[in-house]
């Protein structure tokens, strides 16, 4: 999905060879989330990448389904998700479906002793509170408050945190992430109408290469479980790579709202998307400008998609008694609009300074048991107030 970037040193032709200074190969690795038939990478290891020596018993960390079929909106106070030491402990998740999970997250260290490889899913990381670096084979990612981690499955990487207080707002799909088709050419290039541009899409930088013989721990998350493969070299003895697969940043604060005279529809809101589901980003803009333009979104059905939205910061009109860090769920099958009274409030004003994410599924969103101890009840019945 990205575009083509390169970092160190690569041999002129691919799959040719390419010897290090004392005449041995390097070791070249063809890295893609859709076999040999869509984008991919090529990346030259100092030893091949393939060495393990140990392996641990696998762990389960599939989600605890605690609600599988719904039909009401919910509401649940995310920050209340207890801050963990660790990062993978630090996971929870607590809406999923078999094309994505929801997770939060609130790791209080970096990683420490081992690497993490999500071999099931691209992870969508959106940094809510806290700053760092993102190392991977492909060099480093510096990020913080309001930036998009976008992380291909398979990518092995450590994130070094700057201080104890971060959280994070997780999409695990399990399909790639991509730029949405209308905002792209047939050739790639994202296109005039589109939010972002290549300029805003941040490609790692400062490949070190670490050649080290050792016992490296990759924490491997496949089906549900979590798996322990210690291998003989550092992962990240990488000397060159270049391709179109590999993670990127993109800042929430680059993306561009599109307005119109009269209220836009959501799909103007889109950053990404995958398969049976999309993600958006809402952000401060300028209200509708007919004269007689109401800025609340009006009520519309949800009949074939789930509607989650995470508050992130400023105000919504739309929302009363909104906190940061809340999920609310609009499930398929009943329409939902704004709360009473905003609608009339709106009228008149001229800009918003919300900062929200938004995921839509075409598939409905089973709750957790987590979601379930976070939950603010009585939401659902919040349209009757007055």
């Amino acid at each position: 999905m990205p575009h083509y970037h390169r970092l160190g040193e690569i041999p002129h032709k691919r799959h040719t060879q390419f010897r290090k200074p004392d005449g041995s190969l390097y070791s070249e690795q063809l890295f893609s989330t859709e076999g040999f038939s869509n984008d991919y990478s090529l990346l030259y290891h100092c030893h091949p990448p393939t060495r393990i020596i140990a392996t641990d018993e696998p762990v389960s960390v599939a989600p605890e389904i605690a609600e599988e079929r719904m039909l009401k909106h919910r509401c649940f106070e995310g920050f209340s998700i207890a801050p963990a030491t660790d990062y993978l402990a630090s996971r929870v998740p607590v809406l999923v479906n078999n094309d994505c999970h929801i997770v939060l997250a609130a790791p209080q260290e970096s990683m420490q002793g081992y690497f993490f490889k999500n071999a099931d899913a691209d992870e969508v990381i959106f940094v809510h509170e806290g700053s760092g670096v993102l190392h991977t084979m492909y060099g480093e990612l510096p990020f913080a408050y309001g930036d998009y981690l976008v992380v291909p499955r398979g990518t092995i990487y450590r994130i070094e945190f700057a201080g104890p207080d971060n959280r994070l707002f997780i999409v695990e799909s399990f399909s790639p992430v991509r730029y949405p088709k209308r905002y792209h050419s047939k050739y790639g290039q994202l296109l005039e109408h589109a939010p972002y541009c290549e300029r805003d899409i941040r490609p790692p930088h400062r490949l070190h290469t670490i050649d080290e013989t050792g016992d490296f721990l990759v924490k491997t998350k496949k089906k549900g479980m979590l798996y322990g493969l210690h291998y003989a070299h550092h992962p990240f003895d990488v000397v060159g790579w270049d391709g179109c697969c590999y993670p990127f940043a993109f800042s929430i604060h680059d993306f561009e709202p599109i307005t119109g005279r009269v209220h836009q529809p959501p799909p103007v809101h889109q950053t990404f998307e995958a398969h049976n589901f999309v993600i958006c980003s809402f952000v401060p803009r300028m209200y509708d400008y007919h004269p007689q333009g109401i800025p609340a979104p009006y009520n519309h059905s949800n009949i074939d998609s789930d509607e989650l939205l995470y508050y992130v910061d400023g105000d919504f009109m739309s929302r009363k008694h909104v906190t940061r860090g809340m999920l609310t769920l609009h499930p398929s099958g009943i329409p939902h609009g704004p709360h009473p009274g905003t609608v009339e409030k709106s009228i008149g004003q001229k800009e918003t300074r919300e900062l929200a994410v938004m995921v839509d599924t075409f598939h409905p969103l089973m709750l957790t048991r987590q979601a379930l101890s976070i939950e603010n009840p009585g939401y659902a019945m919040s349209w009757a107030e007055g």
